[in-house]
């Protein structure tokens, strides 16, 4: 297990450290090429959108093939991607780089592939934990990468920090081994079920359904955060360096909030602590954006999301191998992040569509409050228990 968990950690650390800091690329490409930010941000959107797609195609693959061949497609397309990104010269050149080969690369290298494998190869009483760590580690790669990143765009300019950014990434291959399972082991557990029964099963349950439209609020708050936070507090007569702090706070602080809902999700209802979560980011955004703005109140705002940053992604997770099982966890999962990436669309595109259109973000600031509210209303009826099969009986 300690293999499994370390090795894991470290290729979220990788993915997701790397992706967390694109909102830092906004301004110094756009002025450079002479783009809108609408343009950014729709690229990132689609970047969005293409990863929530190519989750459910990377699970199944995962889930039938095993994680590591999966793992290794998934670091070289991130790898051209971020290459692809560097040298683009126009709106579409940019779009195919940053939002289509990077959003496969991050559905292959990032949450749904993961959890599987840990889905399989940890204990259903230690699983929630063991999400928890994997989970820790993406913000911990949040918090490690947003300062670095920024640093490379500072003193090697933002193409040669792209491409320096695309050669870490493929380390994620040699991380790839320690998460080699056994043939089969992907189908050695549980009611072994179809492709098309699974899918068939879990969309006809009202909890699955329940959780998709939660986790559409995480994307859209997060993503929406994560990419335009550094303009908005430009906008308003901050430094970069406030950004970038407040950035590497969220990573620092979601480091304990991740592991914390992992943990806590084996005590309590998972269904509260994620109806919680949603419910104070809420709260959160609302006084961010009602009391007066200094660098001090961004700074708090930022730790606030921190704990509650990617701390959806164990509960979420471990309800649904609770719910279903671990034979299609990572296609399952990666259903449930479909949602979330159709929220992250939104959420990034609307942020770059409003503000060209209004020149402000206050309205989405505003529809991220309402998102939560109705986050934390959707996951308090989600069931929790193991689904019945009665035709899975055995012979």
């Amino acid at each position: 297990m300690f293999q499994v968990l370390l090795c894991s950690a470290l290729v979220v650390t990788l993915s997701m450290g790397i992706r967390h800091g694109f909102g830092l690329w906004l301004q110094p490409i756009t002025m450079d090429r002479g783009w809108s930010r609408e343009t950014f941000a729709f690229a990132l959107a689609v970047q969005n959108l293409a990863w929530g797609l190519a989750g459910p195609v990377a699970g199944m693959w995962a889930d039938r093939f095993g994680a590591f061949r999966v793992l290794v497609g998934g670091a070289v397309l991130y790898a051209a991607g971020l290459a692809v990104m560097a040298s683009a010269t126009s709106g579409i050149g940019f779009l195919g780089g940053t939002g289509l080969l990077l959003g496969m690369a991050q559905a292959g290298t990032t949450y749904a592939v993961i959890y599987g494998v840990i889905a399989r190869n940890v204990a259903p009483e230690r699983r929630s934990w063991a999400m928890g760590v994997a989970a820790a580690a993406g913000s911990f790669g949040q918090f490690l990468m947003v300062p670095v990143e920024s640093w490379l765009i500072a003193g090697a300019g933002w193409q040669n920090a792209l491409f320096i950014l695309s050669l870490a990434a493929l380390l994620i291959i040699p991380l790839a081994f320690g998460l080699k399972e056994p043939p089969r082991a992907a189908a050695a557990n549980g009611p072994q079920q179809t492709v098309r029964a699974a899918l068939k099963e879990a969309f006809a349950y009202p909890s699955f359904r329940l959780l998709m439209a939660g986790y559409f609020v995480c994307g859209f708050q997060v993503v929406f955060i994560g990419v335009h936070l550094p303009s908005y507090l430009k906008d308003q007569g901050m430094t970069p360096q406030v950004a970038t702090v407040a950035l590497a706070l969220i990573g620092l602080f979601n480091v304990a909030g991740t592991y914390a809902a992992g943990a806590l999700g084996q005590r309590f209802a998972k269904r509260h602590i994620l109806a919680a979560i949603y419910a104070l980011r809420a709260v959160a955004i609302l006084l961010f954006i009602s009391l007066p703005l200094t660098p001090g109140s961004v700074y708090v705002f930022a730790a606030a999301m921190g704990l509650l940053w990617l701390s959806t992604v164990p509960p979420t997770n471990a309800i649904v191998a609770q719910i279903f099982g671990v034979q299609y966890m990572s296609m399952l999962g990666g259903f449930v992040f479909l949602s979330h990436q159709v929220g992250s669309f939104m959420g990034v595109w609307l942020g770059g569509l409003l503000y060209d259109r209004t020149g402000s973000y206050d309205i989405v600031w505003w529809i991220a409050i309402a998102l939560g509210v109705f986050a934390a209303l959707v996951n308090l009826p989600v069931r929790e228990t193991a689904i019945l099969r009665p035709q899975a009986q055995p012979a």
